[in-house]
């Protein structure tokens, strides 16, 4: 598959197959991840595979946040158990990480690299016949996900991803054109 052809096909798939993926392609995303351009060869992005029980950790912690708006206790405490159990069928799950550097200028720097491990990742995938969903919001930083992810206190969660084989795969959203974005600067 050509990268022009991996970029046309990555999507935010929603629903997965019960595939479970390889421990070969989790490896295979991760290397392609450490691929990434960084600043100062800095190397930020910290990858925290999740197994059934951190899945299900992490899906209890934000079942936990959505259980907040529900009034009767055996209903959250239901909503909580449900959201942990969707995430424990997930077929692989990650938690991507960045180093939190006390300089502004190179935290910036990381953040940047991070999220072009993330793009590598989500291209190798697509290369791989994989799908991604890419999670992120305050959840990210709330004490249970940081916890069940294990995240070092000098760790912050960029974003969660979801990977599988895709039960279906949509067609593309309609995007506007570079030319719309682009100002030619003498």
């Amino acid at each position: 598959m050509q990268l022009s052809e991996a970029l046309s096909a990555r999507r935010t798939i929603r629903r997965f197959t019960d595939t479970p993926v390889s421990r070969e392609d989790i490896e295979a995303l991760l290397s392609a991840g450490c691929l990434a351009p960084n600043h100062r060869l800095s190397q930020p992005w910290r990858f925290y595979v999740m197994g059934s029980e951190a899945r299900y950790a992490y899906g209890f912690a934000l079942g936990s946040r959505k259980a907040k708006k529900i009034e009767d206790p055996a209903a959250a405490q239901k909503m909580r158990e449900i959201v942990g159990e969707e995430h424990r069928a997930l077929p692989a799950m990650l938690a991507i990480a960045m180093t939190v550097n006390e300089n502004e200028e190179i935290r910036e720097e990381d953040y940047a690299a991070t999220m072009m491990a993330v793009q590598n990742i989500c291209l190798t995938a697509v290369e791989r016949g994989l799908g991604t969903a890419l999670r992120s919001g305050a959840i990210l930083g709330d004490p249970g996900a940081r916890a069940a992810a294990t995240v070092a206190d000098n760790e912050r969660i960029i974003v969660v991803m979801n990977i599988g084989t895709p039960v279906e795969v949509t067609p593309p959203k309609a995007r506007e054109l570079a030319p719309a974005f682009t100002k030619w600067v003498p």
